[in-house]
């Protein structure tokens, strides 16, 4: 199956999904914040290069109204190919607010001009407890699913 998921161990998630767009359209869709804002952040700022730093920040709603802030840095960028990326989301506003903290790691293969096989793998010791693997599990493929929509 192209479009499986794998729990490797406690503390890492890996879902693969192939989307029908060229790998440097896919590849845009993960560093130019314009692109963001369509399918996964209502506001986005990041530095496109190694070392860079990034925000991405998602307003609440009536279920939840807290803003939801994820930010961290660029550790690896490789045009087309990979995307390595410290993955800090804060629970709360105040400072001494619990943070979670994930390397996310996102690869991109081509399967042809017009197909991208997208691998994201999120690794973190929160991944401890299923519950919040699960929800990792779901949010991260509700999230390619909606980035197919906006680039298919």
């Amino acid at each position: 199956m192209s479009n499986g998921m794998d729990i490797d161990g406690e503390s890492q998630i890996t879902l693969t999904r192939t989307i029908d767009a060229n790998i440097s359209d896919v590849f845009s869709a993960w560093t130019d914040p314009a692109l963001i804002e369509q399918w996964q952040a209502d506001e986005a700022e990041l530095e496109a290069f190694e070392g860079g730093d990034y925000k991405f920040t998602t307003f609440g709603d009536e279920e939840d109204p807290e803003d939801h802030t994820v930010s961290g840095e660029i550790l690896q960028f490789v045009e087309d190919e990979k995307l390595v990326m410290s993955w800090v989301h804060k629970e709360g506003e105040d400072d001494d607010a619990e943070e979670l903290i994930f390397v996310l790691e996102i690869g991109f293969k081509a399967l042809g001009d017009e197909q991208t096989s997208v691998t994201v793998t999120e690794r973190g010791l929160a991944h401890s407890d299923a519950e919040s693997r699960i929800f990792s599990i779901e949010a991260w493929s509700a999230a390619l699913e909606h980035l197919a929509e906006v680039l298919e």
